[in-house]
């Protein structure tokens, strides 16, 4: 059985990888930065990032330089959510009156859309590594499940 802490493939699968990834990677970042105006945001691109992670990882083995597992992926994930309620509480701190009010965001830009623009970004950035460290944990998980001679435990 090959487990995921060993590479897996030959030099097709790692010209492959090499080709494909940073396109991956390229594209869920643009799809996070323009989220706002085109179908897309934080959750396609936490989802377009994560599989920029788990190719590296499935790839090249536990020595991938995108390798981000365990307790890591585990706070990451938090942050991200910490992010889109902090936006929330950001508004709600500047005088809203509901949750996510954009136009009492402390910071104050002469445009009022500039703000709007911020705290989506803001949120879809926490979404984003919210959903990226999400899927990464849910595969570790399946995979520490079958990890031992390919029974559960």
């Amino acid at each position: 059985m090959i487990k995921l802490k060993d590479p897996f493939g030959g030099i097709i699968l790692n010209v492959a990888f090499r080709a494909l990834v940073p396109f991956t990677i390229v594209y869920g970042i643009y799809v996070l930065c323009l989220g706002e105006f085109s179908p897309g945001g934080g959750f396609q691109a936490g989802a377009l990032l994560s599989v920029g992670v788990l190719l590296a990882r499935l790839i090249l083995g536990s020595d991938a330089k995108f390798n981000i597992a365990g307790q890591t992926s585990i706070v990451m994930a938090g942050l991200g959510t910490f992010l889109y309620a902090f936006t929330g509480w950001l508004t709600l701190f500047g005088g809203a009156d509901y949750f996510l009010d954009y136009n009492y965001m402390p910071v104050h830009l002469e445009p009022a859309h500039e703000m709007h623009a911020l705290a989506i970004f803001m949120i879809e950035i926490g979404v984003a590594i919210c959903v990226m460290m999400t899927i990464i944990n849910l595969l570790d998980s399946i995979v520490k499940m079958g990890d031992d001679d390919g029974r559960t435990e």
